[in-house]
């Protein structure tokens, strides 16, 4: 019931500070994360706030907000709070995501937002039992996805390690009995064939206006490839872009032909459409799968791109040069069985990735409506901490 929820200003229950600004001189890497407008960016040595913390985007970036246990170091483009006046921190950081603060622009050529006008805003905040049982709700959402990235990242080492003890050290099943012979990328196990690229694959090229698929295709653009991951977890829709896409497949590979030292690959995990700044690489057989993607999201391979890119402020890798490298290509049943491995972690990686997409989509259904108390959690027989961490 909402008849005992505080009726005031934002400033009354959360106090925001301005953060702190680091010059080079000054930038020491270490243990403690610097929280800038668009989270957590670098280390410090250094801290300037003990956790746990809420940060919110204040220049720049509005209205993210970034939630820490640990101490922290707020950057100067953030505001942090300051004091949280006996309220549960892991509530503030979820009532505060649904402010509207990147509505509340007050810069004239940079975005900005003006810490003592938030604080006047007025708003209904609940008693401490109820915020507690609320963070619960939320954070077990955020629990389980934030476990499920931690399975993808165990996932995406397995598949990186393998490709690695297989096709650049050679220690596959048997290699004890193998015996080396030369070829052009060296010495390779006898059987094996030292081949390009684009005898293994093949960029595909098919161009489409947005206007013409469905509203509803995922579009990836370059901002929704992580760097040094192969789960792409996030993407947009093709009625928010415009100009020509390209197509692609599900288990197609995009690899961000811009500034290729970002390390940008990814397996598609649904079929869509994508930046044109993007490769679109196929394997020509479906056995080829797990050693092009092995091949193609290698530190090697990328460190190839790079140093082949063309382009001073803007370098963009060169599918018709990339096609000219080299891989080591085994015979069955080894190539069968390393495919299969590949293909089986591939999998696991989209079954997660689209576990975490219901997850957040719940979790953002529920939070509006439980932090405005459309959502009665006062009857819940929910597990809260006993008392607020300091």
């Amino acid at each position: 019931m909402k008849n005992n929820w505080r009726n005031c200003q934002l400033g009354e229950v959360l106090t925001f500070q301005r953060g702190f600004d680091i010059t080079k001189k000054e930038q020491r890497d270490g243990p403690y994360q610097v929280f800038s407008s668009s989270g957590p960016k670098s280390t410090h040595a250094d801290y300037k706030v003990k956790g746990p913390g809420v940060v919110i985007g204040r220049k720049g970036t509005l209205g993210s907000v970034f939630f820490t246990r640990d101490n922290y170091w707020p950057h100067d483009t953030t505001l942090w709070v300051k004091d949280f006046y006996g309220n549960d921190q892991k509530f503030a950081y979820y009532f505060t995501q649904t402010m509207g603060f990147e509505k509340l622009d007050v810069g004239a050529a940079n975005p900005s937002l003006n810490r003592n006008h938030i604080h006047t805003i007025q708003v209904q905040y609940p008693p401490l039992l109820t915020q507690r049982k609320i963070a619960a709700i939320l954070s077990a959402y955020d629990d389980l996805i934030e476990n499920n990235l931690r399975r993808i990242k165990i996932l995406e080492e397995m598949a990186q390690n393998l490709y690695r003890e297989w096709f650049v050290k050679f220690r596959f099943p048997g290699h004890q009995h193998a015996r080396f012979v030369d070829s052009p990328l060296g010495r390779i196990p006898e059987g094996w064939e030292a081949v390009t690229l684009g005898k293994l694959a093949i960029q595909i090229r098919d161009g489409v206006n947005p206007d013409s698929v469905d509203p509803e295709t995922p579009y990836f653009g370059l901002e929704h490839l992580p760097r040094k991951s192969i789960s792409l977890t996030e993407w947009g829709l093709a009625c928010e872009v415009q100009s020509t896409k390209l197509l692609f497949k599900k288990n197609d590979i995009l690899f961000g032909k811009i500034r290729p030292y970002f390390h940008k690959v990814g397996v598609a995990p649904l079929p869509g459409v994508c930046s044109s700044d993007t490769i679109v690489i196929r394997p020509r057989a479906a056995d080829w799968f797990g050693l092009v993607l092995g091949c193609a999201s290698s530190a090697e391979f990328v460190e190839h791109a790079t140093a082949t890119s063309q382009g001073t402020k803007m370098p963009r890798a060169n599918w018709d040069i990339l096609v000219n490298y080299q891989i080591p290509l085994p015979p069955q049943p080894i190539l069968g069985q390393f495919n299969g491995f590949m293909s089986g972690i591939v999998n696991q990686l989209h079954n997660f990735v689209f576990r975490n997409q219901t997850l957040r989509r719940t979790r953002d259904l529920l939070l509006p409506r439980l932090i405005s108390g459309e959502v009665d959690v006062s009857e819940l027989d929910i597990a809260v901490p006993e008392e607020v961490s300091a």
